[in-house]
């Protein structure tokens, strides 16, 4: 992958200090929290402020806590179109063209059909309302198997909608192979995060700590979906980027 597809999540402690020295970009996940673009934006702005200014490129991760675009409470629904609205704002404050979002789907909680008519329903109306060259990643979180998000994301019809695929979930909440999920969502791929663990839990381990074959991953999104990025998401995120320089894989 070339340096400037990769990205480090502002989750990492190295973050910033990585994205200056090694040239890469940074996901912004402060406002993951969205209590964090309330009453505690003051702070939060000032640290998101002091990260930026290592780096030149840069995402967003939108909140995603008890938010869901296909609740059956009207109630909550309306909390979820007004934390997307309000996070979509601040992005666009900051410049950020490419926002993540969570899908919001719970197994045994909603029926994937009908999941899927509601969030279409949903990012529908968001997206009429954003304006510009921006591009919204849904990303997969307890989804045992890729069709459900591929189907979101047609049925939206926006080419601005597209796919988020986090390696590191399909792994835990999958008996599908990581290969399977790229061929899946290749034809709707904008965005990859990228971490690594042994299928049992979502650790976030480094790239090279767990069971997903990473390289043999790694190259095939980049012979199908080449124009993808990639997010690193560790809480320490040095020994993932000399993992990749040491497996050939981030290019100079």
């Amino acid at each position: 992958m070339k340096r400037e597809s990769l990205f480090i999540s502002t989750i990492a402690e190295d973050g910033a200090s990585l994205a200056l020295s090694e040239g890469l970009g940074l996901e912004i996940a402060e406002f993951c929290t969205a209590s964090n673009m309330d009453a505690d934006y003051s702070r939060c702005a000032g640290v998101v402020a002091g990260k930026m200014a290592a780096a030149r490129r840069f995402a967003f991760h939108a909140p995603f806590n008890e938010l869901c675009p296909a609740a059956i409470d009207p109630l909550v629904l309306e909390i979820a179109r007004y934390r997307y609205r309000q996070a979509f704002k601040l992005a666009a404050g900051l410049n950020i063209k490419k926002i993540i979002v969570h899908s919001g789907y719970v197994p045994l909680v909603y029926f994937k059909s009908w999941f899927a008519e509601r969030s279409v329903e949903f990012w529908k109306d968001v997206m009429s309302e954003q304006k510009g060259d921006i591009v919204v990643c849904l990303e997969n979180v307890m989804e045992d198997e890729p069709e459900l998000l591929a189907d979101i994301a047609r049925g939206v019809g926006d080419e601005r909608f597209r796919l988020c695929l986090d390696i590191g979930h399909a792994n835990c909440q999958s008996e599908l192979p990581a290969a399977e999920w790229v061929e899946r969502c290749a034809p709707q791929l904008e965005h990859v995060h990228i971490h690594n663990n042994f299928g049992k839990r979502d650790t976030h381990g480094s790239l090279g700590e767990g069971s997903i074959p990473m390289r043999e991953t790694l190259r095939l999104i980049e012979r199908l979906s080449p124009n993808a990025t990639y997010t690193i998401e560790n809480m320490y995120a040095a020994a993932s980027v000399e993992w990749l320089k040491t497996n050939g894989l981030l290019e100079d």
